[in-house]
């Protein structure tokens, strides 16, 4: 089953960056709790309502934001992801590029819980916690 985690984060991932929130819903559990980088200033977003409002404000910074896989990795009931981020800045155009690492908790073929980590050893700490 874990395999098949690997491709469901992928598949999110390229719903995430087509835009499409619906899709990228239907990946999560509905209690999905999520820690993206910027949680250090909002904190973590919890459910679907939670994934919107990130969604929401995300994209209201960066209209065009992206994420490249390098790579990711079957850790069981976990994956970790390496992904290169693109946007620009609505207010100024500003490219903004930036390195990041993602857990995610897979229970039943959907997303229960992810954390984004400005590193891999970040990420692996958490993976062991979870």
């Amino acid at each position: 089953m874990s395999r098949e985690n690997v491709e469901l984060l992928r598949k999110a991932l390229d719903a995430y960056n087509r835009h499409d929130l619906d899709a990228f819903l239907a990946l999560m559990q509905e209690d999905v709790r999520a820690t993206p980088r910027m949680a250090a200033v909002e904190g973590a977003y919890e459910g679907h309502d939670g994934i919107r409002r990130w969604w929401e404000s995300t994209l209201a910074a960066f209209t065009d934001f992206g994420s490249e896989v390098f790579e990711v990795r079957d850790l069981g009931n976990l994956t970790l992801a390496e992904l290169h981020n693109r946007g620009r800045g609505v207010a100024g155009g500003t490219p903004v590029e930036q390195e990041s690492w993602h857990v995610a908790e897979w229970r039943d073929g959907k997303i229960a819980w992810w954390a984004a980590f400005p590193t891999e050893a970040d990420a692996l700490e958490a993976a062991k916690r979870s």
